[in-house]
């Protein structure tokens, strides 16, 4: 596992006064001795019609916007340096924001992308913010997102595994969350915790009756036994035994209910990009289960994960009024 060098940290506007996706960025930087990468991305609409008359033009609003941004930027980064960070900023015009975020992370080189995940609880997880989300779906890096302003003391790290690969996730994932959740917990002084949930019987299967109903009772102490056993691999005696949740429960209700019960701060969870009917019909807990948490959440993906998000920029986007010819008289 790459240690983590340097931290992006998505700026959705520099203006304002509290930034909690910054303040926590910086005090993972601190513990980690990280970089600060203050990033925005610029993805605001410029009108040809607006600027095409004046002096400058488009060229001379799009130098004017990215500057009132970068000074944004660097008032940030100069509090920061302050107390003895190594800060850069950068704000560049591309869009969509989420592919803006990746590609400079990428160009970078920054192994955690910090963001602040955009208010408001979705009633669905389809509804969940477009950015937040497909920044979790294409993001090669661990992605942390920061849901409250309440800065890290001594935190409760909780690292949410898989062991039965219920919802296909690759074999290595849970021992990709087992480290990043150490190293957060380690370096922070905090308590690591690990759960799993597992539902006793597969999901879709309709209640039975009778002898059948009897069977699968008698089946029950086995898929129990087995997901003990699994769940004991994966932590290898890393977490005490204390420390350690095995749930009977779907995951999308049993990680937000362990992570109020715990306190919390941070809860490490992996997730696998999925599109097409198969992500409708099966969901994605990571989307889910982030609608229902009200603390931090770091998801992380397969160390072979190949973003497809493309290196080239998109630049600016430039809209125009349409003519249409007036008649003549």
């Amino acid at each position: 596992m790459r240690k983590i060098r340097r931290i992006l940290v998505a700026v959705k506007d520099p203006s304002v006064k509290s930034l909690p996706a910054v303040q926590k960025a910086a005090q993972l930087a601190k513990v980690f001795g990280a970089q600060l990468e203050l990033f925005h991305g610029i993805a605001d609409r410029l009108s040809a019609d607006a600027y095409i008359y004046q002096e400058g033009g488009l060229a001379g609003a799009e130098r004017c916007m990215r500057t009132r941004y970068r000074a944004g930027l660097d008032a940030l980064a100069e509090r920061l340096r302050n107390l003895g960070l190594k800060v850069n900023v950068t704000a560049e015009w591309d869009f969509p924001v989420y592919e803006a975020i990746v590609r400079q992370a990428r160009r970078v080189k920054a192994d955690l992308i910090v963001a602040e995940c955009h208010a408001g609880k979705r009633t669905a997880p389809w509804l969940l913010h477009v950015t937040d989300w497909e920044l979790l779906r294409t993001s090669p890096m661990p992605v942390l997102l920061v849901k409250n302003a309440k800065p890290y003391v001594r935190p409760v790290i909780l690292a949410a595994l898989d062991p039965s690969h219920l919802f296909a996730k690759p074999v290595k994932l849970d021992e990709v969350i087992m480290r990043r959740a150490y190293a957060l917990s380690r370096a922070l002084g905090g308590a690591l915790h690990a759960m799993h949930a597992y539902a006793p019987l597969a999901l879709g299967v309709a209640p039975v009756a009778g002898a059948e109903a009897i069977l699968a009772m008698d089946a029950l102490p086995a898929i129990e036994a087995k997901a003990r056993d699994g769940f004991a691999r994966e932590l290898r005696g890393r977490v005490p035994r204390a420390r350690q949740h095995l749930v009977t429960d779907l995951p999308v209700d049993a990680i937000p209910r362990i992570a109020r019960e715990t306190g919390a701060a941070i809860v490490v969870m992996g997730a696998v990009s999925r599109s097409g009917l198969k992500r409708l019909f099966i969901g994605n807990t990571a989307e889910r289960t982030l609608n229902e948490l009200t603390c931090d959440v770091l998801v992380v993906k397969p160390s072979r994960f190949v973003t497809r998000v493309s290196r080239q920029g998109r630049g600016v986007r430039i809209t125009a009024t349409p003519q249409f010819p007036s008649a003549y008289y």
